[in-house]
């Protein structure tokens, strides 16, 4: 077992739970356009590959430029409004700040989003980066998101872990040549999550801090 220098989170479902957020979210947007709110079940199901990509599998393509500055516009009022931390979060993130391990959160939700959440929620000080949707041309799973996120920690694949919590977590790590733990604690299950390939499989974060607990420093 490798000794992670440096360590990739996603951010929701793995660190933070956002999910009414969102859901309210996409429900206004809907709401909007004339059509039906979705259920908390579907947004679960169409979130993990960015805003566009979500709004897309609840819609259609077609309408995702008529939705996206409803969407956006709602957003940046409410983003705040129930966001909590996943348990054993903060806890893990001091932790491994304190052995000296990098820290970064590796996500396809917007950029500035992330930041702002991670600041209000005190997770920013043990951070050595952010990066989200719109901070680069790419997204997970594509690798060269990741490879400008090596570039800007000075971090290689051959020391660092993702850990996430949904299919293109795994992928993205894949992609980049890394592994990637995944958490149940998000958008698929143990069996999902084993099946699209994860290197192991944990129910929350605080087993994940007892994984790395026992790697040598």
């Amino acid at each position: 077992m490798p000794n992670f220098a440096t360590i990739l989170f996603d951010l929701d479902g793995t660190l933070i739970d956002h999910f009414a957020a969102i859901h309210r979210s996409h429900s206004h947007t809907l709401r909007q356009l004339g059509l039906p709110a979705p259920t908390l079940a579907q947004v679960r199901a169409a979130v993990g590959g960015g805003l566009e990509h979500a709004i897309a599998q609840l819609i259609g393509p077609a309408r995702v430029p008529e939705a996206l500055p409803i969407y956006r516009a709602y957003w940046d009022a409410t983003m705040l409004d129930d966001v909590v931390l996943l348990p054993g979060a903060l806890e893990l993130l001091q932790s491994l700040h304190s052995r000296g391990t990098k820290l970064a959160v590796f996500t396809n939700k917007a950029g500035p989003s992330s930041r702002l959440i991670c600041a209000h929620l005190g997770l920013a000080p043990f951070l050595h980066g952010n990066f989200g949707a719109n901070d680069t041309a790419w997204l997970k799973p594509q690798p060269e998101f990741a490879r400008h996120v090596f570039a800007q920690l000075a971090a290689t694949p051959a020391t660092t872990l993702l850990v996430g919590d949904s299919t293109f977590d795994i992928a993205g790590a894949h992609n980049a040549g890394l592994p990637c733990w995944a958490v149940t604690t998000g958008t698929h299950t143990a069996d999902e999550l084993r099946a699209a390939g994860a290197d192991a499989v944990f129910d929350g974060l605080p087993a994940i801090g007892d994984a790395l607990a026992v790697l040598p420093r």
